[in-house]
C-alpha cells in the first residue's frame, strides 16, 4: 500500500469549513479529482475575515493552477468569504505521495492508473526502476508504454497488450 502524507488540515470550526469549501474543487485536467484528493491543497488559514489558501502545483507551471486556483477564489467567495488569497507554495515540491487513497481510487475507476510505489527520495541515492504498470481495465501487467508523456505531462500513455485498450498512467512524482 502506498503510504500517503496526512494534510494540516484546521480544526478550528471556521477554518475547517473554509478547507471543506476548498476541497470540494476539482482538478480540471482530471475532474473526477478533488485538489485534497490530488494533495495540492496544501493550508487553508483564517485572519479574521480574511481567508488565506495555499496550494502546491503537480509541477513547476503546471498549467491548470490558474484554473484551479480561480475556482478555489470563487468557491469561498460563493460561500461568503469576502477577503480571499490563494497563493503557490512552491517548497516543498509535490509528490504522488501526497495523492489520498480515494483519489487513487478515483483515477482508476475513471481508466487512469494511478500512480504505484512512492516517490523517490529526492537527491543523490539508487532510483527505483518500474517493472510494470497495470492496465485499469482489465488489470493486466502486461503493458507497454507508447509515450512518455500523454494528455497531460503528469501522466504517460501506456497500452495493455491483453485488452488492447491505450490509457494514461499517473506517473511517480
Amino acid at each position: 500500500m502506498v503510504e500517503t502524507i496526512a494534510r494540516p488540515v484546521p480544526t478550528d470550526a471556521r477554518a475547517r469549513h473554509a478547507w471543506d469549501v476548498a476541497a470540494t474543487v476539482t482538478d480540471p485536467e482530471i475532474p473526477v479529482l478533488t485538489i485534497e484528493d490530488l494533495g495540492v491543497l496544501r493550508s487553508v488559514t483564517l485572519d479574521g475575515e480574511r481567508v488565506r489558501v495555499e496550494l502546491t502545483p503537480t509541477y513547476s507551471g503546471c498549467p491548470a493552477m490558474e484554473a484551479m486556483s480561480d475556482d478555489v477564489r470563487e468557491a469561498l467567495l460563493r460561500e461568503g468569504y469576502r477577503d480571499v488569497t490563494v497563493s503557490l507554495v512552491l517548497s516543498p515540491a509535490w509528490t504522488t505521495d501526497w495523492m489520498s487513497e480515494a483519489g487513487r481510487e478515483k483515477l482508476r475507476s475513471y481508466g487512469i492508473t494511478p500512480p504505484s510505489g512512492n516517490a523517490p527520495a529526492r537527491g543523490d541515492g539508487p532510483i527505483r526502476v518500474q517493472l510494470a504498470v497495470k492496465c485499469p481495465r482489465c488489470d493486466s501487467l502486461n503493458t507497454r508504454e507508447l509515450a512518455r508523456f500523454g494528455s497531460t505531462s503528469c501522466k504517460a500513455l501506456y497500452e495493455c497488450r491483453d485488452c488492447l485498450e491505450p490509457f494514461d498512467y499517473f506517473k511517480v512524482l
